[in-house]
């Protein structure tokens, strides 16, 4: 099993998570949004698996590179 880190590609704050832990997602679904300087930023998976953890929270502020959640394929 392959375990994939999903990395923050903006400086912002989580404003909505949209799957949950355990959850099947496909390549193209939306993991959360951001929002930064009044824009909604979907983080958008390129690959699919299962979501093992979420590493950050609705509210909470993220930097670019930061480790936002784990897929396992």
């Amino acid at each position: 099993m392959a375990t994939l880190e999903i990395k923050s590609e903006v400086t912002g704050s989580v404003w909505k998570i949209t799957a949950r832990p355990g959850q099947v997602l496909a390549a193209g679904e939306t993991l959360m949004i951001f929002e930064s300087m009044k824009m909604e930023i979907p983080v958008i998976l390129e690959d699919g698996g299962t979501l093992s953890a979420l590493h950050v929270a609705e509210g909470e502020s993220v930097t670019e590179g930061q480790i936002i959640a784990t897929l396992t394929e």
